[in-house]
């Protein structure tokens, strides 16, 4: 049941925010093992007691688990963003901030117990070698992958090998009714961190970043090129929802849009040692305007593109108060395939603001503030946001800015819709709609085939039988909330799923555009700043001036 558990959805995004903030930022690290790890009383105390229960504990232990939550105990009581990264993990937490994996290139589903293509990955070694979204993947060399409800873990890890190794494919294609013999050459497989590039219009240009992996800067310069190339003269940057990365990177995409020399953040340590990173000369869009989207789960790198914008007076954040995490970690190698990532030091925008929110109350405490932000109408109204006296800065030209918590935009523009509203899209979002846009393919694709993207962008609608379909489908899978009201957000949603699906995720943001409350204000920019001048200066009351989550 689905019904009255509106409370629970600062649990989800809180949950998934926990999860976001993991990513953290990295700089080089320059002390050797040797040095940080040499022996002192206090780590022959812990080896002794590890030592003693692994050989004369009455019972048998698994050592290993003890030394793991004894070091997650110990990293808990520093920061809420000192982590440690089990052997376990430290693979696939690699290949996520490295930005590719070397594997066959498909998206999929576990399908009705079998492994169905939901797309092969564009210019990946399975769309080369002759896959097509809909088939279902049988049997890879030797091992059977139907049947067996193998998790996507499993799958993966079949499919995953050596560059430039083969496997043999054994494909059924329900669209010709027949079974094929396929070999794919595994290669490097791209794990996009831009999302999206478009023009909103002639001349403005939109570029999504999920993370700020190794391979981010490349992949925006590429998208910020074929957008200028086009004639743009403003940008926006959608950073929402993302939740950092590397440092580095934040610093090379902030530079694209500052003149040289302009301090991009500067970092403090333990010792009071500085820091600063400026802007070079190889900023391409240093001219033209220059917008950033940011919410509650913008955190880390990307309040450093945001930061770094806001107190150059270089251009307009639009949105939400970001996360607020302004620390900076190092990773390390603990000897035995495990590694630990470290705070070593503070990060501060151009203008002196710490954005780090407090977690002298502990960790659960720390993310127990993001459900105080729902609740207490921050999301909704600007009105609502706490600010201390003290945090208060002043940049260049004087525009009042603030520390201590988030960077706060210039334009705010509340969450949209109610509770209700959020649940439904949550569901959406979930992948339950993927399902169905999925098995309607199935039967349908063929009516896609001559359809280009842009045609499938700006033409096609849904209609009131889809919709219906998928009520039908989610009520006999025992979803049991009343859709009617909503038929316009399923309409909007479904297309988006197609075309995602169909095209990728560029396709699905281009549709999704039109129903998203910040890019309708991107696209009226010139009547909200003019809306926003007749306010009061500061946009945050005097009367409101408190310490931030007191």
């Amino acid at each position: 049941m689905l019904k009255n558990k509106s409370y629970l959805l600062p649990l989800i995004i809180a949950s998934a925010l926990a999860v976001g903030v993991f990513i953290g930022g990295k700089l080089n690290f320059n002390d050797g093992p040797e040095r940080l790890f040499s022996t002192n009383s206090k780590k022959d105390k812990l080896n002794r007691l590890i030592d003693y229960i692994d050989y004369e504990y009455v019972d048998d232990v698994n050592t290993d688990s003890i030394v793991d939550v004894t070091v997650n105990n110990i990293l808990d009581k520093l920061d809420p963003h000192s982590v440690y990264i089990p052997k376990s993990e430290v693979e696939k937490v690699a290949e996520n901030m490295k930005g590719d994996f070397v594997g066959v290139g498909i998206s999929f589903y576990m399908y009705k117990d079998t492994l169905s293509v939901i797309k092969p990955i564009k210019d990946g070694p399975s769309i080369k070698a002759g896959i097509k979204a809909g088939d279902r993947i049988l049997v890879a060399d030797n091992d059977t992958l139907f049947g067996k409800n193998l998790s996507s873990e499993e799958i993966i890890n079949t499919l995953k090998g050596d560059n430039k190794t083969n496997v043999k494919l054994t494909v059924y294609r329900p669209s010709e009714k027949k079974t094929l013999k396929i070999n794919v050459k595994r290669a490097e497989v791209p794990l996009k961190s831009v999302d999206a590039f478009y023009l909103i219009d002639s001349a403005f240009g939109y570029i999504k970043v999920n993370r700020f992996a190794e391979s981010t800067y490349k992949e925006f310069k590429e998208a910020l090129t074929l957008l200028q190339e086009k004639g743009i003269n403003k940008l926006a940057l959608d950073l929402r929802n993302n939740p950092g990365g590397y440092l580095g990177i934040a610093e090379q995409i902030a530079d694209e849009f500052l003149e040289d020399d302009k301090l991009i953040l500067f970092t403090k340590n333990k010792s009071g040692a500085i820091q600063k990173a400026f802007a070079s000369k190889k900023g391409s869009f240093e001219d033209g305007e220059i917008y950033v989207l940011i919410n509650e789960k913008s955190a880390s790198a990307s309040e450093i593109v945001a930061g770094a914008i806001q107190d150059n007076d270089r251009g307009t954040i639009i949105g939400r108060r970001s996360f607020g995490k302004g620390l900076v970690q190092r990773e390390m190698g603990l000897g035995d395939g495990s590694s630990v990532r470290l705070t070593v030091s503070r990060y501060y925008t151009p203008t002196g603001r710490s954005i780090q929110r407090s977690y002298e109350n502990g960790t659960k405490d720390y993310y127990d503030q993001f459900y105080r932000r729902y609740e207490n109408g921050e999301l909704q109204s600007a009105d609502s946001i706490k600010v201390a006296d003290s945090l208060i800065f002043k940049t260049p030209k004087g525009k009042i800015v603030y520390g201590g918590g988030g960077i706060i935009p210039d334009i705010f523009i509340p969450i949209k819709g109610t509770q209700e509203e959020a649940w439904v899209n949550t569901i959406l979002d979930s992948g339950f709609m993927s399902f169905f846009v999925f098995e309607y393919l199935d039967q349908h694709r063929n009516t896609y085939a001559e359809t280009s993207e842009e045609t499938f962008i700006n033409t096609v609608s849904i209609d009131d039988t889809l919709v219906d379909d998928f009520i039908y489908y989610a009520d006999d899978r025992g979803l049991r909330i009343n859709l009617e009201p909503y038929r316009d957000n399923l309409k909007l949603y479904i297309k988006a799923t197609l075309a995602e699906q169909l095209y990728g995720e560029n396709a699905q943001q281009q549709v999704l555009k039109v129903n998203d409350p910040m890019l309708n204000a991107l696209i009226h920019i010139d009547d909200v700043q003019t809306e926003e001048k007749l306010e009061a200066s500061d946009s945050i009351p005097k009367e409101n001036l408190e310490l931030i989550e007191n």
